[in-house]
């Protein structure tokens, strides 16, 4: 494997800021997050591990219109965003792998207060987890995606904003 070239990286991320990013930036034509699908291979265990362990109330449970026998099922995650799961009985589809362009991580902010209560509960529930600057706790879920709890505000990140 080669080196980075450090600087070069370093000016093409502002030739690109310096192109698209706008002083005056227009409204979004989106809404927001109505939800974002991940896979589940044991739904109890999704369940008990999302609403037990993290507290995202569970909302609703409905046959997937895609596939017959599977599970659509959602948890709320505040200010009307929600975090949805598919099973897939009968696929075996696999355990989770992260690749290229697929996802790399869910980023759900919390305030600091519960984000210090949830560090406690993946400690009892013995949920290995890495913390990132005292703000950030990285772990997988039961099956094996990668979540951080973020304790910046919405639209902020390590003290920058970015909304």
């Amino acid at each position: 494997m080669g080196t980075t070239d450090l600087p070069a990286i370093e000016a093409e991320r502002q030739r690109i800021k310096d192109a698209h990013l706008r002083p005056e930036r227009p409204a979004s034509t989106a809404r927001g997050v109505h939800h974002v699908a991940l896979l589940s291979s044991d739904v109890e265990r999704t369940v008990r591990f999302y609403q037990g362990v993290l507290g995202f109330p569970l909302t609703e449970m409905i046959e997937n219109r895609d596939y017959k026998g599977s599970t659509h099922f959602f948890f709320d995650l505040g200010n009307g965003n929600l975090l949805a799961f598919f099973d897939f009985p009968g696929l075996d589809l696999g355990p989770y792998a992260e690749v290229l362009g697929g996802l790399h991580h869910l980023a759900i902010s919390v305030d600091p207060g519960t984000w210090r209560r949830l560090r406690e509960r993946l400690d009892a529930a013995g949920v290995e987890y890495m913390e990132e600057s005292g703000t950030s706790i990285y772990f997988r879920d039961p099956d094996g995606a990668r979540v951080e709890l973020l304790a910046d505000p919405l639209g902020e990140m390590y003290g920058n904003k970015v909304l």
